[in-house]
């Protein structure tokens, strides 16, 4: 396994955690009983709810709870902010570090504001389908769930979550993912939503996001997707 430059691995992880915050809602405290939610659906079925959900999605707006694992340091890095996305490929991630990752549809930009005193440094590039994992193209308008993975239904009781959840398994060799995990609500009125997600890649690291305070389909002003790093950033090749 290769190990990255500090600085550099930030910056990729802030790429890597665009990836995946799409996908979440509010709060799970208040659900019903697994019983209640048709426990009975087969895997394939709730993704095809977690699908017809985000397909009627144009703009989410939420607060982010981001964990990582560092499987090599063996510790946890854990961050938040608020986001928005606005399909299709418009993205917005700001982190209460100063950290910034923005994606106007044709460019991504990740933005790490540095040590104290430093100016910070960013990378930036196309926003094309390799940017992001086909687990999340579907939120964009442009992926199926199913095309790209196998589902598996797992014991929600085992990990400690009141609604559905599901594994995802790439049907095709992923260097970056080794799986996916979903945490779907099951209520009548949000169903198919996703709270959580977490991915597990090759090398043990794991990245999980859960996102609340989620508003659907409000207008975004366009501003918010235009970005430019502080002067005096660097910029790192891709």
């Amino acid at each position: 396994m290769t190990t990255l430059p500090p600085k550099r691995t930030r910056i990729l992880t802030l790429l890597a955690a665009a990836a995946i915050a799409f996908t979440m809602t509010s709060p799970v405290s208040a659900q019903e009983s697994e019983s209640e939610r048709g426990a009975a659906l087969s895997a394939d079925a709730i993704v095809a709810q977690v699908q017809a959900f985000y397909d009627q999605t144009d703009t989410i707006e939420a607060s982010f709870h981001q964990t990582y694992y560092h499987a090599i340091y063996r510790r946890y890095q854990r961050s938040s902010g608020n986001m928005v996305v606005d399909k299709p490929g418009r993205m917005r991630f700001d982190y209460r570090n100063g950290k910034v990752i923005v994606s106007d549809g044709n460019l991504m930009t990740a933005f790490d504001p540095g040590d104290e005193g430093e100016a910070g440094q960013y990378l930036r590039r196309e926003a094309d389908a390799s940017a992001l994992p086909s687990a999340f193209s579907f939120l964009t308008g442009e992926g199926r769930i199913a095309d790209d993975y196998t589902a598996t239904k797992l014991s929600s009781t085992a990990w400690g979550y009141s609604g559905h959840v599901i594994e995802l398994r790439p049907r095709s060799a992923n260097a970056n993912i080794k799986r996916v995990v979903l945490f779907v609500d099951a209520r009548p009125n949000l169903r198919g939503v996703v709270h959580r997600l977490r991915i597990d890649d090759h090398d043990g690291n794991r990245n999980k996001f859960t996102l609340r305070r989620m508003r659907f389909n409000r207008g975004v002003n366009d501003a918010r997707f235009r970005y430019v790093p502080p002067v005096g950033a660097r910029r790192i090749a891709t």
